[in-house]
């Protein structure tokens, strides 16, 4: 049975990832209007994974005897100046979420939860992944510059990103 205290933050943490979902979708809309299908590929596939991750904290509520609780998601970000400020504003909320999930393991050791705890390591490995992925492709655009080919070049390497959910291990 989870404490409220950590029902209500893993609640919280449920509207982040929707908000994570959304925000992806924004930044795929506005992808696909600029005619780089790839980074919009790429965004869909990150909406896709945001959704998971919320539903896997969604479900262990449920597992835990929780109660679920949605709240309202905000409106995110409908227009960025160019594709890479588009990834600046995706490392600084992966950022955003990596502080959000490192404040879950806290409270949940706080709260003598190990359960929870244990159940959250998945999230600290997956954050170190999200930062390190954007990151890479921010390593690009430094490269690059502003230049068209390149911007090409990266759109064709983002277009083949693909989203499998792992399985359950049982």
């Amino acid at each position: 049975m989870l404490k409220k205290k950590i029902e209500k933050a893993l609640n919280e943490q449920v509207n982040k990832e929707l908000f994570s979902a959304y925000l992806y979708q924004s930044m795929a809309a506005q992808a696909e209007h600029d005619g780089l299908e790839g980074v919009a590929n790429w965004m869909d596939v990150q909406a896709e994974e945001e959704m998971f991750h919320a539903r896997k904290i969604y479900d262990y509520i449920n597992e835990q005897g929780g109660r679920v609780v949605l709240e309202a998601i905000e409106k995110p970000e409908a227009e960025y100046e160019s594709i890479k400020a588009m990834f600046e504003a995706s490392l600084e909320h992966e950022q955003f979420i990596t502080k959000s999930i490192n404040d879950l393991v806290d409270l949940a050791k706080e709260e003598n939860d190990h359960a929870t705890e244990i159940f959250l390591q998945w999230y600290v490995t997956e954050q170190v992944e999200e930062e390190d992925n954007v990151g890479s492709i921010l390593d690009k655009f430094e490269l690059i510059g502003d230049a068209g080919n390149g911007i090409f070049m990266i759109d064709k390497e983002l277009a083949t990103r693909t989203f499998t959910p792992e399985e359950d291990e049982e």
